[in-house]
């Protein structure tokens, strides 16, 4: 029986095999979720923000694309992954509200992911799927056994990418 482990906002896990890493409610945050096919570890991050730089209030690490992904690939490498195997998937980054004003900072979920294929690529981790945009929120399973991610939306289906 695989475990079960529930990521919640602005928080990060992973874990060996065998598991399912699962987070809720990603509409304009980012699911990061990192997988190394040799070890079969997996990881997942629930990020809010793009970068821990435009804040303050920056204590959480998991809360931000840069931070989080960093820690994430520490926590893997810890658990016996490869950073030279790990692969990544992203899902969220929708925009959730319409704006009359179409100024960057609003476009929450739009910057979110490039925040985060930017980290990504500067940490030399390939991100080889997406579900990201949209209107709509989404629901994402990561297992560990072959890393295939499953989305799940309202009104838009089941996907496994």
């Amino acid at each position: 029986m695989e475990n079960i482990i529930k990521v919640g906002m602005a928080d990060l896990k992973s874990s060996r095999h065998p598991c399912i890493i699962t987070t809720l409610g990603l509409g304009s945050c980012v699911g990061i979720a990192l997988y190394d096919p040799e070890m079969k570890i997996a990881g997942l991050a629930h990020v809010m923000l793009p970068s821990s730089l435009q804040t303050k209030n920056n204590s959480n690490l998991a809360k931000f694309a840069d931070t989080a992904i960093k820690m994430l690939i520490g926590d893997m490498c810890r658990l016996g992954a490869n950073k030279a195997y790990i692969v990544a998937k992203l899902a969220g980054g929708a925009q959730m509200f319409s704006f009359n004003d179409a100024s960057e900072i609003m476009r929450i979920g739009l910057r979110n992911v490039l925040s985060a294929k930017e980290f990504l690529e500067q940490m030399k981790i390939p991100v080889i799927a997406e579900d990201t945009g949209g209107n709509y929120g989404r629901t994402i399973e990561l297992s560990s056994n072959d890393g295939k991610l499953i989305v799940k939306t309202i009104g838009h289906g089941v996907k496994e990418i």
